[in-house]
């Protein structure tokens, strides 16, 4: 059973930076395709980005494209998520996400997931 905590959300103001970082246990790290999703109350759980089992592909979410980086380090069991630019609404709980395939047309939906981390709260000021 794959387990996933994150850390390093914060508050930050408008244009900062943080690096969210996400650690796997419980499971062979490189034959997980990682993610990050982001959700706000009210609201359904949105799609950030994604990594393939060695960091080959990355794919990301329309809103964070150019601004948002995704990286993974096989050796320390770790996926990151680079927040840059950040604005107000990026605001939100983030989390990590697995699943024990290589990614896949469905690396968007939540429900392709099966594993989840508790989640990390980002808040930007204005």
């Amino acid at each position: 059973q794959l387990q996933l905590v994150e850390s390093g959300g914060g508050l930050v103001q408008a244009g900062g930076s943080l690096r969210l970082s996400c650690v796997a246990s419980g499971g062979i790290f490189n034959s997980y395709t990682m993610a990050w999703f982001r959700q706000t109350p009210g609201k359904e759980r949105e799609f950030v980005a994604v990594i393939s089992w060695y960091g080959k592909n990355t794919y990301y979410g329309d809103s964070v494209k150019g601004r948002f980086t995704i990286s993974r380090d096989n050796a320390k069991n770790t996926v990151y998520l680079q927040l840059n630019s950040l604005k107000p609404e990026d605001t939100a709980v983030y989390y990590c996400a697995a699943r024990k395939t290589n990614v896949h047309t469905n690396y968007g939906e939540q429900g392709w997931y099966a594993y989840w981390g508790q989640g990390t709260q980002v808040t930007v000021s204005p």
